[in-house]
């Protein structure tokens, strides 16, 4: 018996033991019982094992079926498996797997993976840690990313670094806000809205080194995207950093503060053979740096 046809008659097997029928099987499986009932004796023989009885009262397991019927429902649903994932990935097949850090906002997310779409067709785009975006791409699964710097890179091609701008966000009744000449010390008292260190250690501890370099100790808040950090900060207890520009939020308060040092730095890595892929995406990134 063939490979595919032992699958094809162990689902004969599962579905005559579910439904306790070989009429009902047949109908589950969108087909006729003489075809059904075919099988599973080839199944039966191929075996050497009885494994349904048949009664006026139904099809009944043998002491055989019901040993063997745990093992065969493994065997059909991992074959299902491979299927929606063979079909997952044929679907795929041509589509440019694009990749970007939280810390990017949606106007330029949406902005590369329009510069992608001219350069390579279709586009999947995930949103993650710049740790799993790494991962991804030397594990192959992701073609290209934009990761914030600095980041380890082992095992990936790496492209120029550039800074994006980004500010800081407060809230709305601060005192920052009205301050002629706001500092980073005035923020003592509020925590620090960021994403957890473990979505990328040496970018998190670059942005703490800063504040404390500027006067500030701020305990962390871990926000993993912009939605949270403008959450805590309108809530009230923290502030944080940026990268979506200046719009009219409830309850928080954007501020220029040292626009070149809290910059964030991205650049984009990639698969070997994705240069193409890497340079569109260079020149909208150089394009924002540009705004």
């Amino acid at each position: 018996m063939a490979d595919m046809d032992l699958i094809r008659h162990l689902r004969f097997f599962v579905s005559v033991a579910d439904e306790g029928h070989f009429g009902r099987a047949a109908a589950a499986l969108d087909m006729t019982q003489p075809p059904l009932s075919q099988g599973l004796r080839r199944l039966e023989q191929h075996l050497d094992v009885e494994l349904i009885r048949r009664t006026s009262q139904g099809a009944l397991l043998t002491t055989a079926g019901k040993q063997l019927l745990p093992r065969a429902r493994l065997l059909v649903d991992d074959a299902d498996r491979l299927l929606a994932e063979s079909q997952r990935i044929a679907q795929l097949r041509g589509t440019v797997r694009f990749a970007a850090t939280s810390a990017l906002p949606d106007r330029l997310v949406a902005a590369c993976v329009t510069g992608l779409r001219a350069a390579g067709g279709s586009v999947a785009t995930t949103l993650a840690s710049t740790v799993d975006l790494v991962a991804g791409v030397r594990a192959g699964v992701c073609d290209v990313a934009v990761i914030e710097h600095p980041a380890l890179v082992d095992g990936v091609e790496a492209g120029p670094v550039l800074k994006l701008p980004r500010w800081l966000v407060v809230p709305a009744e601060h005192r920052t806000t009205t301050a002629e000449r706001p500092t980073f010390p005035m923020l003592a008292g509020l925590h620090f809205a960021h994403p957890p260190r473990a979505a990328n250690p040496p970018a998190f501890d670059s942005i703490v080194d800063l504040l404390r370099e500027r006067g500030l100790d701020a305990p962390p808040l871990a926000a993993p995207d912009d939605r949270a950090v403008l959450a805590a900060v309108a809530a009230g207890t923290s502030f944080g950093v940026t990268a979506t520009s200046p719009t009219p939020t409830p309850g928080v308060a954007w501020l220029t503060l040292a626009p070149q040092s809290i910059a964030v730095r991205v650049r984009v890595i990639r698969r070997v053979d994705a240069g193409a892929l890497a340079d569109a995406l260079d020149r909208v990134l150089y394009r924002e740096r540009l705004r």
